[in-house]
């Protein structure tokens, strides 16, 4: 029977006069992922840091295991261990002295350098999915393998206790589909895990019970068939907050003359010109994968960055001004909030009201000599600003700093509200808020658009458009690649942004047996299609076509299949019993490059293999660094660059006959899967694999010498006809 590990009663913690914890009660068993969910500014890591010992309350209970501690010192003798969403590493040690940080004391070692070797070894392996060379220095690997980093420390100590508080922010899908599989493991062996995530996604599939909290104290305690995101939503925005927004109507334009035209545009070097227009009333989504060009393409539009060609005009009382760079962006009325708070909004020695107020300040001087601050009049526009988007603070002349992360955003969104702008942009602004923020942003953000004005929205999340945007833009190689009008789609949103059919199913969803297998028809206009009950993306005409041929260096690293679209389907003389490698081209390599790596996987095998990683179709290293392309055919023929070397494919592993070294055509034996084909390139001048290296020794020794990745996805499936053997 599963006993409690953790249990709170009536902790109250604050800090001078703001209450984070006013009265929180949590109650975590044994062999179970207990959340903690909440708003901004609810108390979530207050209580995550007096569990563990970092933060000391000021009154109430805590029991861990029927002590308490008073220390991190005291709280790890006790079995706690505590992941914070920052990552802690120390950059300048390596991988081995970052695993077992704090785990030694003055006087000696926990244990000799060999068994820490032995067991950090294969824990990273386990969690990474390959070996990495301990001895490597942690300033040198990528940010997700130093959040693995963190992780694997607190794993390490065998915690009785674990606190993940945000820790899979840094962590891709399948990273944090391994994280999983070991928290399970940890529940197995009697272990509470307590988690703290914005990812109500993810603690709907992973947590056994919920607690959550709202303004300090505890409003709700789920058990796992309880934990919905409805029942979660309702419990941190409540109930009218969700319904107020879904009675709102979208915005709609208002009219057919421009507050903002971008005319023959480029946002790179060497990117396909598009042409874009925001009407008043109008809230425009944008979105792709990351480095699509989306975020160079709205940071141009607020005048932080030049566009590479083409031209952006405000239009105001029918006349056009041109917008070259923040500051005549600023002059016509051209708003901008960051989602990166910490490096581009908050000035962190600044008090919440200075950071909310200081681009007012000269409309509201006094006069005079010392052109003084009228602060009785700017008083009821911060509390105006401040309320609608329901700022929890304490007083008003704390510093920013004083304020949860949320919160301390909901200031940047509520300062650009305080600018009276006509055009906001907005670059992923609802990073880091809660659900009920989000909702306080939207509705406000709607009624900004129906006073005239326009809204530019990037978002990663495709969530935040379904009842928010008039239209949406996806980027894909730096251009507008495809336009959507209401009702939205997700999964159709998702599949362009690949380069996808609309139709294209994702990994694990059921066939359907009604699709069509042909390429559908551009739509001509913006009156939305439907395929197979979903509204399918128009093809946008670009104003010049070209394929990518140019070699020169440009600011992006990409790779590209002249013969294979990104999304598309692959063709029948690259694919089952042929061995013909397609064709290769890439540009923009990163400075510092001194070879490439190349890798074409599949990641969707069916479970009946048994497989525990993707499928390795092409496995090449040591490319020379002045290398530009791989011809057709290259694999096993005079095209494969002079010291380049290939390795088996997975069909070899499978002992599939007519397989061996090199290329290996994708030969699905079920459905249609995706094929990942990706290049490296490395900081190193060559590496060093013995000729049987599989697609786990091959990332091993990538993954730390890597600075940059070029990929793209292709499709193909089912089989035209049955593996050999």
């Amino acid at each position: 029977m599963a006993y409690p590990t953790v249990e709170l009663s009536s902790v109250r913690k604050t800090f001078g006069p703001t209450v984070a914890l006013g009265g929180a009660n949590l109650t975590a068993y044994a062999g179970e992922v207990h959340a903690i969910i909440g708003g901004n500014g609810s108390g979530k890591s207050t209580l995550a840091k007096v569990i563990s010992g970092v933060l000391i309350p000021d009154s109430g209970q805590v029991s861990i295991l029927g002590k308490s501690a008073t220390s991190p010192y005291e709280a790890r003798k006790l079995g706690i261990s505590n992941v914070f969403q920052e990552v802690l590493v120390a950059d300048e040690c390596s991988v081995l002295d970052n695993l077992y940080l704090g785990a030694d004391s003055l006087t000696g070692a926990s244990m000799n350098r060999e068994d820490k070797e032995a067991k950090a070894g294969a824990l990273m392996r386990e969690l990474l999915g390959f070996d990495v060379d301990l001895s490597t220095l942690v300033g040198e690997l990528p940010l997700s393998i130093k959040q693995w980093i963190t992780i694997a420390r607190a794993l390490l100590t065998d915690p009785k206790v674990l606190i993940l508080d945000e820790s899979s922010a840094a962590l891709d899908f399948e990273s944090t589909e391994r994280l999983f599989r070991k928290m399970r493991q940890l529940k197995a062996r009697g272990a509470s895990i307590l988690i703290v995530t914005h990812r109500i996604a993810e603690l709907v599939r992973i947590a056994d019970r919920a607690t959550v909290l709202r303004d300090g104290v505890d409003v709700g305690r789920l058990s796992k068939s309880e934990i919905t995101e409805a029942r979660i939503l309702e419990l941190i925005a409540g109930p009218e907050r969700e319904k107020t927004l879904q009675d709102q109507p979208l915005p709609a334009r208002q009219s057919d003359a421009a507050l903002l035209r971008v005319f023959d545009a480029k946002v790179w070097s060497d990117s396909l010109r598009f042409n874009f227009t925001l009407y008043p009333g109008e809230v425009v989504g944008v979105t792709g994968l990351d480095g699509q060009g989306q975020a160079d393409f709205v940071r141009a539009v607020a005048g932080i960055q030049p566009l590479e060609a083409g031209e952006m005009t405000v239009v105001r009382d029918g006349k056009a001004t041109v917008i070259s760079d923040l500051t005549s962006a600023r002059d016509n009325d051209v708003s901008y909030v960051s989602g990166d708070r910490k490096k581009e909004g908050i000035f962190a020695n600044l008090s919440i009201f200075e950071n909310m107020m200081m681009p007012v300040y000269k409309e509201y001087r006094a006069g005079g000599i010392l052109n003084l601050i009228n602060r009785t009049k700017l008083s009821p526009v911060f509390e105006w600003e401040a309320g609608k988007l329901a700022v929890k603070m304490g007083d008003r002349q704390n510093l920013i700093t004083s304020l949860s992360g949320g919160n301390q955003q909901k200031v940047l969104i509520a300062r650009s509200f305080a600018e009276k702008p006509v055009v906001l942009v907005l670059n992923d602004p609802a990073r880091g808020i809660d659900i009920g923020a989000k909702l306080d942003l939207y509705r406000n953000l709607k009624v900004f658009a129906a006073r005239g004005n326009a809204v530019l929205f990037l978002s990663s999340e495709i969530e935040e458009f379904l009842n928010l945007c008039t239209r949406v833009h996806v980027f894909r190689n730096g251009s507008i690649s495809a336009d959507f009008e209401p009702p939205y789609d997700g999964h159709v949103i998702l599949n362009a942004m690949f380069g996808r059919k609309a139709t294209a199913r994702m990994p694990g969803e059921p066939a359907n047996q009604n699709a069509d297998k042909t390429d559908s028809a551009a739509a001509a206009s913006h009156v939305p299609r439907f395929e197979d009950g979903r509204p399918v993306p128009r093809v946008v005409n670009f104003q010049k076509e070209r394929e990518v041929t140019e070699m020169a260096a440009t600011p992006s690293f990409k790779l590209h299949a002249p013969d294979i679209a990104p999304g598309g389907i692959i063709p029948a003389r690259f694919t089952e019993d042929s061995k013909t490698s397609p064709r290769l081209i890439w540009s923009g390599a990163p400075e510092g490059t001194r070879s490439f790596a190349l890798s074409i996987t599949d990641p969707d095998l069916p479970e009946a293999f048994n497989f525990p990683r993707s499928f390795a179709h092409w496995l090449v290293t040591n490319i020379p660094a002045n290398i530009r392309e791989l011809p057709e055919g290259a694999s096993g023929g005079q095209g494969l660059p002079q010291g380049a070397v290939e390795f088996n494919s997975d069909f070899v592993t499978f002992k599939i006959p007519g397989f061996g070294r090199g290329y290996g055509g994708p030969w699905p034996p079920d459905r249609e899967h995706r094929y990942f084909f990706t290049l490296y390139a490395l900081k190193a001048d060559r590496l060093d694999l013995p000729a049987d290296a599989d697609l786990t020794a091959f990332a091993a020794a990538v993954m730390p010498v890597s600075i940059d990745a070029a990929s793209f996805v292709a499709v193909y499936g089912p089989a035209k006809q049955s593996l050999p053997g």
